[in-house]
C-alpha cells in the first residue's frame, strides 16, 4: 500500500515512523524552506540537507516522480518539496494523510484516494476526508473520528511538566532569526536563544531546548519559532514525542478500519 503524507514535521513524521515499521510505503511533501521546530526528529530536514534520520528510519529528498520510485525501491522515504502535493497526482496513492497541522483545510479532498485521512482540528469525517485524527492532549488525543470533527483548536499549547504557553517561543518582531543556542542546549529563564534582527527571543522557563526553528529562516512576529522541555532530558530531543506516537496509532487504526471496505 502507498501513502502520501502532506507535511514531513514532528507529528508528520511520527506517522511515517509507525507506518514504515508497519510495512507500508511512505511519501511525504512539505515546504521548500521547512519551518519545522523539532527539526531532530521531522523528515523535512531532508528537502534542505539531501537525507534525514529519524530513529532509524532515512529519508532523502526527492524531486519528481522518478525519483519517488527509485528511493521507495531502496527502502527510504523520499520527501518532495512540494506545497500543493502535485506528486497525489502522478502517482495516485492508496492513502493521504494531511498531516500539515494547519488548523484548516488547505486543499485536502475527501476524493484524493481511496482513503484520506487528516489530522487535527479544520477537517470534519465523512466531509473533508474519512477519518480525522484527535490532536489536542488530553483523554480523546489519538482517537480515530469518523463521523464529525477534531476538537476546535484552542491556540493553548499542550501542558507538558507543569507548563503549557511558557514553553513555547515566539519570535519578538518580523525579520530574519539568527540561533544562539541548538536543540539539546540545557537553558534558563532569561537566557537568550536567538535573536530576530536585534530583539532577542528569551526563553521563560529552565528546561532542554527541543526545539529551534532554522537559522536564517524569515518569521513573522508570534510565530512559534522554539520549544523548552522543563523535563530537561536531553534524549527526548531525539526522539518521537509522545504526542506523535498517539497520533500515528490512531492514523494506523483508520487506515486498518477504512481498508476494510476497499
Amino acid at each position: 500500500m502507498l501513502i502520501v503524507i502532506k507535511g514531513a514535521g514532528d507529528l508528520a513524521s511520527g506517522i511515517a515512523l509507525r507506518l514504515y515499521h508497519c510495512g507500508y510505503k511512505i511519501v511525504m511533501t512539505d515546504l521548500p524552506n521547512p519551518l519545522a521546530i523539532r527539526r531532530t526528529v521531522a523528515f523535512c530536514e531532508a528537502i534542505k540537507g539531501g537525507h534525514m534520520t529519524v530513529e532509524d528510519v532515512t529519508a532523502k529528498r526527492a524531486n519528481n516522480k522518478d525519483e519517488v520510485y527509485s528511493l521507495l525501491e531502496e527502502g527510504f522515504i523520499p520527501v518532495l518539496p512540494d506545497p500543493e502535493a502535485n506528486i497525489i497526482k502522478d502517482i495516485k496513492p492508496d492513502v493521504v494523510i494531511d498531516a500539515i497541522l494547519a488548523k484548516r483545510n488547505l486543499g485536502t479532498s475527501v476524493d484524493d484516494a481511496n482513503i484520506v485521512i487528516a489530522v487535527g482540528p479544520g477537517f470534519t469525517a465523512e466531509k473533508d476526508c474519512h477519518a480525522v485524527i484527535e490532536s489536542m492532549r488530553g483523554h480523546t488525543l489519538g482517537r480515530a473520528i469518523y463521523d464529525g470533527p477534531a476538537l476546535p483548536n484552542t491556540n493553548i499549547p499542550g501542558l507538558i511538566g507543569g507548563f503549557a504557553g511558557e514553553r513555547v517561543l515566539r519570535a519578538p518582531c518580523d525579520g530574519i532569526f539568527k540561533s544562539v543556542h541548538k536543540i539539546g542546549d540545557l537553558v534558563k529563564t532569561g537566557d537568550v536563544i536567538g535573536y530576530v534582527e536585534d530583539k532577542p527571543m528569551v526563553s521563560t522557563i529552565d528546561g532542554v531546548l527541543r526545539g529551534l526553528i532554522s537559522d536564517g529562516t524569515p518569521v513573522k512576529e508570534g510565530l512559534k519559532s522554539g520549544d523548552v522541555d522543563p523535563r530537561g532530558k536531553i534524549e527526548y530531543c531525539y526522539q518521537v514525542s509522545d504526542k506523535a506516537l498517539a497520533i500515528s496509532g490512531g492514523v494506523l487504526e483508520a487506515i486498518l478500519r477504512l481498508s476494510r471496505n476497499l
